[in-house]
């Protein structure tokens, strides 16, 4: 069996399944972690969307910004800006069924076999995998079972940019969420900038990407995320970025993890993509 860890799809459909025809994935023993933003910008988001939920538990999915705002729309939250692919889901005829497998996902994901967490943009540099466990649940319980629509609504804004294990209500909830799905720069203090998004040495003096702030939890954690398509290749150990720009023109990525005789391996793969002169 092997893991494939794949970045943002953004309902880049066709690049998707070439990618997987070409590393041969098998639905019946291969599984599929995504990290995040099916939908949104690409031609094909409702192909997308209906691929990922047929494969069952065969894929893993963490939600995104983009899929968020799906949610946020579908439940009547927000409005459609422009047509994005977004149109197209809300008007199939299983819609309602797609948009509550969406609302089902989780927010992070840690497999305990592997040590990798999945999650779309990363985790705060000062939550260690407990407290990380433990926030994504906050949010996950609301959106599952809770007043979703309240907190679609409210989880929209940049504030409050620092973490405090006080915070409360629709405050709290927007925190969490941030940097699991829109995070790129913090402060050496870990406080959020979301305006930031372009490649590491374009930011602001004092920001440096999340993963890079001094006194990050030390963890034996092997962090898989998606989100930030302008960030490149790093070298930090236990980093691992999947998101390099198919949307954009750049080239959709797998990250192959196999377990062999006890040992872990990993391997990438890509695609180019065709660019989409897409509006930002």
């Amino acid at each position: 069996m092997a893991i494939y860890a794949i970045g943002d799809i953004q309902g880049c459909y066709d690049e998707l399944i070439q990618l997987l025809e070409k590393v041969a994935f098998d639905e019946h023993k291969d599984q599929l972690w995504f990290a995040g933003d099916l939908v949104n910008r690409g031609p094909k988001s409702l192909e997308t969307l209906d691929f990922v939920k047929s494969l069952g538990d065969r894929a893993i999915t963490v939600l995104g910004n983009h899929d968020l705002h799906l949610l946020a729309i579908a439940y009547g939250c927000k409005k459609v800006r422009y047509d994005t692919g977004i149109q197209a889901i809300l008007d199939a005829p299983h819609s309602a069924d797609l948009i509550d497998w969406l609302r089902h996902r989780p927010l992070f994901y840690h497999d305990a076999t592997t040590g990798f967490s999945l999650a779309h943009a990363g985790i705060h540099p000062f939550w260690d995998l407990e407290m990380a466990q433990s926030l994504a649940k906050e949010v996950e319980e609301v959106l599952q079972r809770g007043d979703y629509r309240a907190l679609l609504t409210e989880m929209y804004g940049d504030k409050p940019r620092r973490w405090r294990k006080s915070l409360t209500g629709p405050k709290r909830l927007r925190f969490i969420i941030n940097p699991f799905t829109r995070m790129r720069y913090c402060d050496k203090k870990g406080k959020l900038d979301l305006s930031e998004v372009g490649a590491p040495g374009s930011q602001r003096d004092g920001l440096m990407p999340w993963f890079n702030v001094p006194g990050r939890i030390p963890s034996p954690l092997k962090i898989l995320f998606g989100h930030w398509s302008t960030l490149g290749k790093v070298d930090t150990p236990g980093i691992y970025p999947l998101d390099f720009g198919c949307v954009w023109g750049g080239q959709l990525n797998l990250l192959e993890i196999s377990i062999n005789e006890g040992s872990l391996d990993t391997k990438t793969h890509a695609i180019s993509c065709p660019d989409r002169k897409l509006r930002t």
